[in-house]
């Protein structure tokens, strides 16, 4: 009996320490099991965090340099009537209320004279300043403010260039927080006479910190080369130095570390310790203006959800340690494998769908577009066949014309949205500069070429419609032909060419038409036509047309085309992005046929008509002398070029002058059959550089691009055809 006992008991022990010994084993592998997915957890909310803190520092950045962008365009547009008007001060106000009024992202300008440089007005600085929906009119000349001694003031005529002030808050002009783009005006003897300036506001970075794009507590810092520092956080913008902000940090070491690496223009991510709490700083660099962005994210707010989750496992282990050991591994081991999965997938549709806002975020997205404007009416969709698509559409308007373009990358997903923001962006930096759509599609094409790794191609069409006289210059890659709607909706005749991103250096056809009053540009992608139902029956191209004859404005015109696919494809998947682009040209002034004519042969002798052509012209339009002396000044310059090299010498040839008479504008049109000659081409040229150091010749034309508010040249049927637009 004491023998069954002992052996009873021994079996007992030496279940109860295998089960301890289990129980052990168990435990330990759990608790390892927690610390290694708390690890990838942090990890993987880490990079989760550093890559929204990118995407967010992007964001800002692109935001910073477009204001500052538009605002140094208005700047350097105006340096030369500034220079014109110099000599007539009361002229002045009209040029800095000009910047105010047509840059919105401009909220003051003055020009400010050289104190002494005009006896009339020895402290002359009209000030135009925004005050809700008007405008202001102040003057900084006054002894409390003291505006020669100002920064803005100062700096670009020591530096002779234009330059950004640091951010101060402007308690003599525009009384908020801000900074100021200057540069030096001189006269025609070349001497410093005055600083034209465009302000911006910065209190509107404070929108730029929403809690939505990263975490509720975090707030963003901009360090400027002077020191400052400005202070990001939902609803307000702080002007602080980096001493102040030192004196509230508990690990100064890394600040100072923070610190040098942002002036360095370095990007990157530094811990940060701060009232007791650890932060993450991920900054990077402005390199256009010197300036240095950062994001401050407390860990608390990157790791809280870990913590909580923690203390539930914790429960979960203890409960699971009752249970049978190999039953509770083999759940844990599937549930382990559940979580991942799910982390993963929760993980990528955050992603995706920051993906798809910040692809959104980039293409026009408000309609109408130009609510000012009763030129022209334009409408836009884009909707993507998965999270993110490939299709893009762009538009915007510089120098009276609207540049616009639209696309179609290969592929879908996450390679082809990619593809879809560097063509993008491609098409403004370029444009932005060049007006020739045959040349914008051949950079795009050399530079998409080059970095075409993944052999993807885009079909891209591009246009620039002049707004005032409705000529259309475009060039298509590969894309489908837009539909123009007039009396009914015909294709636009296109050559086909390639695809962008195909091959370098292929030549591209430019190709133009004009648009009168009323036509529609229809522009979309194979989204459109190729759109399936359940039978795989496709929406085709002449059902869009039906939709297209009818007359309506442009939202609702294309609501009705979208409204026509989606009862056509019904519940079926959409297989494609569906991209619509609907350009409505409005401009009721568009071409008229010419009211005055002037045909000259190309004899030096007969420019004297000129004279008695524009006074015609002048005494029609009620135009002052200073105007019409300016416009006889600038035909003498083209038609003399015309006379003295289009033709060989000796020859016969005519001159065509060509007078478009509209309301707001005159238009000079120049033709002749001689030789091809692009005077817009040349050079600009350096006017501030001595006579000995200049090229010879490039003054005339120059002086026209002066005088005219615009000037292209064109060849066609064997033409040149000069055009020039005056403003009046």
């Amino acid at each position: 009996m004491k023998t069954k006992v002992s052996n009873i008991k021994n079996v007992l022990r030496r279940s109860t320490g295998a089960g301890l010994l289990l129980i052990i084993v168990a435990a330990l592998t759990l608790e390892a099991t927690s610390l290694l997915q708390n690890y990838f957890s942090r990890k993987g909310l880490m990079e989760e965090a550093q890559l929204r803190a990118e995407n967010l520092l992007e964001t800002t950045r692109l935001q910073i340099l477009d204001a500052t962008h538009q605002a140094e365009s208005a700047v350097r547009n105006s340096i030369w009537i500034a220079g014109w008007c110099l000599d007539y001060p009361d002229s002045l106000p009209v040029v800095v209320r000009r910047i105010v009024e047509d840059n919105p992202t401009v909220m003051g300008s003055t020009l400010a004279l050289i104190p002494n440089y005009s006896r009339r007005l020895p402290w002359y600085s009209p000030y135009f300043c925004r005050e809700g929906d008007s405008l202001v009119m102040k003057s900084l000349a006054t002894a409390e403010y003291d505006y020669p001694s100002q920064e803005w003031f100062t700096k670009p005529l020591e530096q002779d260039s234009g330059v950004w002030s640091e951010p101060y808050i402007d308690t003599g002009g525009g009384e908020v927080l801000m900074t100021t783009y200057s540069v030096p005006i001189k006269d025609s003897k070349g001497r410093p006479a005055a600083v034209l300036t465009a302000d911006i506001s910065l209190n509107w970075l404070s929108m730029l910190a929403s809690s939505e794009l990263v975490y509720p507590n975090s707030f963003q810092v901009i360090a400027t080369p002077g020191g400052q520092l400005l202070v990001l956080s939902t609803g307000y913008v702080k002007l602080t130095t980096v001493d102040e902000l030192d004196s509230r940090m508990d690990d100064t070491a890394n600040f100072d570390r923070l610190i040098t690496a942002m002036r360095a223009g370095r990007s990157g991510n530094i811990p940060i310790r701060r009232n007791g709490e650890n932060n993450q700083v991920f900054f990077a660099p402005v390199e256009e203006l010197g300036w240095a962005m950062s994001i401050v994210i407390p860990d608390d707010e990157i790791y809280g959800d870990i913590r909580r989750v923690r203390w539930l496992e914790r429960f979960f282990q203890l409960l699971g340690l009752g249970m049978l050991v190999l039953i509770l591994r083999g759940l844990a081991k599937n549930q382990l494998r559940y979580q991942k999965v799910n982390e993963k997938k929760e993980l990528m549709e955050s992603e995706l769908k920051i993906g798809r806002n910040i692809q959104m975020s980039m293409i026009p997205n408000i309609f109408p577009p130009f609510p000012e404007r009763k030129d022209i009416d334009i409408a836009a969709c884009l909707i993507p066949a998965k999270e993110v698509g490939g299709d893009l559409y762009d538009f915007y308007i510089r120098d009276e014309k609207l540049f616009f373009c639209i696309g179609d990358v290969s592929g879908k997903g996450v390679p082809a949205s990619l593809v879809m923001a560097v063509t993008r962006s491609l098409f403004r930096t370029v444009s932005a500069h060049e007006n020739s759509p045959q040349r914008i599609v051949m950079t795009m094409n050399d530079s998409m070429s080059d970095m075409n790794e993944s052999n993807m191609f885009v079909t891209f069409f591009c246009g620039i419609l002049n707004l005032a006289t409705g000529h259309l210059r475009y060039c298509n890659a590969g894309h489908n032909p837009p539909l123009i709607l007039s009396d009914r909706a015909v294709e636009l005749d296109v050559k086909p060419n390639l695809p962008l991103g195909v091959m370098p250096k292929m030549s591209y056809q430019e190709q133009e038409t004009d648009l009168d009053f009323g036509d529609t540009v229809f522009l979309y992608t194979d989204g459109l036509n190729e759109a399936e139902n359940s039978a795989h029956e496709q929406f085709t191209l002449e059902r869009a047309k039906a939709m297209l004859d009818q007359r309506r404005n442009a939202q609702d015109h294309l609501e009705e085309v979208r409204k026509a696919v989606n009862k056509f494809v019904g519940n079926a998947p959409q297989s494609d992005d569906l991209t619509m682009l609907l350009i409505h040209y409005m401009n009721d002034t568009s071409p008229m046929r010419s009211e005055r004519h002037l045909i000259l042969h190309n004899d030096i002798q007969q420019i004297p008509q000129l004279a008695d052509f524009v006074e015609t012209i002048a005494g029609e339009k009620n135009l002052d002398q200073s105007m019409a002396m300016s416009i006889n000044l600038a035909l003498e310059e083209a038609v003399t070029n015309v006379i003295e090299y289009a033709y060989p010498e000796g020859a016969d040839g005519l001159v065509d002058i060509e007078a478009i008479l509209r309301e707001k504008t005159l238009d000079f049109i120049i033709t002749d059959s001689g030789k091809p000659f692009d005077p817009t081409a040349r050079p600009e040229v350096d006017t501030s550089a001595s006579l000995n150091d200049r090229p010879i010749g490039g003054l005339g034309i120059h002086l026209v691009k002066r005088i005219m508010d615009s000037v292209s040249y064109r060849r066609e049927d064997g033409k040149n055809i000069l055009t020039m637009i005056k403003n009046i």
